[in-house]
């Protein structure tokens, strides 16, 4: 029987005490839209889906950051409240790295 203690010890939870893995993501191939979007990334850019829509071309942003963190890019996001006339509630996501992510990729002093 799993008893509350035994789910929490299989959530991976309990492993809290290791370090973080060493920060090493792999860059995409040259020249297609995760490496351009990562690009706008390190520059300190961030954008929501009709922002990188605009940007690009391309209405494929959720993808690229599917992409980019199977590569080891810790993509955030936030949520926003976006209304528009057939959705009132509607939300979209900003997306962008973490300004320790990008200092870390450019060097301490490139950013200070």
């Amino acid at each position: 029987m799993k008893t509350p203690d035994s789910l929490q010890a299989s959530s991976g939870v309990q492993l809290s005490f290791l370090p973080e893995p060493d920060f090493n993501p792999i860059f995409p191939t040259p020249n297609t839209l995760p490496a351009r979007c990562l690009s706008m990334m390190l520059n300190g850019q961030t954008f929501t889906h009709p922002e990188f829509e605009q940007i690009t071309g391309s209405w494929r942003l959720s993808a690229v950051v599917f992409i980019l963190k199977g590569l080891g890019w810790p993509v955030e996001s936030h949520d926003l409240p976006a209304p528009s006339a057939d959705c009132q509630s509607r939300i979209i996501s900003r997306y962008f790295l973490p300004p320790k992510v990008i200092r870390e990729v450019f060097g301490e002093a490139a950013h200070e």
